[in-house]
């Protein structure tokens, strides 16, 4: 499904950036840049999968970025997929949440996508073609208690989305821009959640479970495929029916 394409995933270490990555991998990719700040967390990535290359990146180092842009453009020419996975949380009560803790998710969630999106999208639209997608999550589009600062930057990329569907597409260029909003997930953040918390997510969620890394895989992989060809501008609800 992705023959010939080369790909980028930030966050790629671990949970569902890390399922997008050998997803992609297995579907041929002629490329897969895993990203993220711990690059040794990957290593048996690149072993396993010949396709798949560890980047220690920081999606907040504009100047790192640039030259990760750099190399690529000398070696390939382009960037067929760019996913904008990195992501974290510091949650709390908005009368309880420090400046520092509104400022690291935005700087990450936002400020990060921004980064990453700033650096390929140009290079999209020179070569014609690209698929970006960003993680959103239902929190952006529904809110959550104790999350200001995550809904805030969750609904931002929904947003810009919208916004680069037809900014990056103006000029002809097949350029696509898409989000995906995941309900609860099962992946390293969740895992050690109480028991009943957890049976709280199961029971708020229609199909009565958590959902898997690889459903959110399965939905970036076809936004980054041509199966996608006529979709932009869309946020794509994997969520087992909780926000309907």
């Amino acid at each position: 499904m992705l023959d010939n394409k080369v790909c980028i995933v930030t966050g790629g270490a671990q949970g569902i950036g890390r399922c997008i990555v050998e997803t992609f991998a297995r579907h041929q990719a002629e490329i897969v840049y895993a990203c993220d700040m711990n690059a040794a967390a990957m290593a048996d990535l690149e072993k396993t999968y010949k396709n798949v290359k560890a980047i220690e990146l920081n999606v907040c180092d504009r100047e790192a970025i640039n030259r990760f842009l750099d190399d690529i453009t000398k070696e390939f020419g382009r960037v067929d997929v760019l996913v904008n996975n990195a992501g974290i949380t510091r949650d709390n009560l908005i009368e309880k949440m420090s400046v520092e803790e509104w400022d690291m998710v935005i700087d990450v969630n936002l400020k990060g996508v921004f980064n990453m999106t700033q650096a390929v999208a140009p290079l999209m639209m020179e070569t014609g073609s690209g698929s970006i997608i960003t993680m959103s999550s239902v929190v952006g589009t529904d809110g959550n208690i104790g999350q200001s600062n995550y809904a805030a930057t969750k609904g931002g990329v929904i947003a810009m989305t919208k916004g680069w569907a037809k900014e990056f597409s103006r000029k002809g260029a097949q350029v696509r821009a898409n989000c995906i909003a995941p309900g609860f997930i099962e992946t390293p953040l969740t895992v050690n959640l109480p028991e009943k918390i957890l049976d709280y997510m199961k029971s708020k969620t229609p199909l009565q479970r958590m959902g898997k890394p690889q459903d959110i895989a399965n939905g970036a992989l076809f936004l980054a495929s041509e199966q996608s060809s006529f979709i932009t501008g869309q946020t794509l609800k994997i969520d087992g029916g909780l926000v309907i």
